[in-house]
């Protein structure tokens, strides 16, 4: 009786050892990049049908990645703003990199057909890639359309600089006084370190 209560015990003390290390393991997966890391690279499908990897943008200095979509409204009210920060910034070296991270199934607004048209209508100046099988934003950490990371082109690889919120008011351009991915960009191009690293995203949660 008593070598089986020890046995019983030994299970247990395994059995919450092997859930304790699961949940360590999803932690650091949920958690995704923090500032300093090192992002890894993807090669992703554009609207034009192109597949797209950081490492085409030999004379780049950095990229500025946004995880957005086409339903969402968070999405929708920064769409402008995030074609002036291409204008603002890809001749400088750090061109927008936009990524649609949903599950089209769940969301067919979110498709890569519709993304094609959205794409269109709106002008973008800047790679719309589909993240096919949603293995690129789970690495990065991203939980919002639309969630920013700022990356650095060094030595080392491309280092993440910025994350969150493109700026302090989603509602309205004109009022937003705090500017984090332009503030972060400029900072970045001066040499200079980059004065806010890390905002909330504000925006719709991600379809899985």
């Amino acid at each position: 009786m008593k070598t089986l209560k020890i046995l019983v015990g030994v299970a247990f003390v395994i059995a919450v050892s092997a859930f304790a290390i699961d949940k360590v393991s999803d932690s650091k997966i949920d958690k995704g990049y923090a500032i300093g890391d090192v992002a890894t690279d993807f090669k992703l499908k554009n609207v034009d049908e192109s597949m797209i990897s950081l490492v085409d943008y030999k004379d780049a200095k950095g990229f500025i990645v946004v995880f957005t979509c086409n339903h969402c409204p968070y999405s929708v009210a920064y769409e402008d703003r995030i074609i002036a920060l291409d204008a603002m910034f890809k001749q400088k070296g750090y061109p927008v990199i936009a990524i649609n991270p949903n599950n089209s199934k769940a969301y067919p607004e979110d498709s890569f057909d519709n993304m094609k048209i959205r794409a269109k209508e709106k002008g973008f100046s800047f790679p719309y890639l589909l993240d096919d099988g949603q293995k690129i934003y789970p690495q990065y950490g991203a939980k919002k359309t639309p969630h920013v990371y700022v990356l650095e082109k060094t030595g080392a690889g491309n280092l993440v600089r910025y994350i969150g919120a493109i700026d302090n008011n989603y509602k309205d351009a004109s009022k937003a006084d705090l500017k984090y991915v332009e503030d972060a960009v400029n900072a970045l191009l001066k040499g200079e370190k980059v004065p806010v690293e890390i905002t909330k995203a504000i925006g719709c949660s991600i379809k899985a």
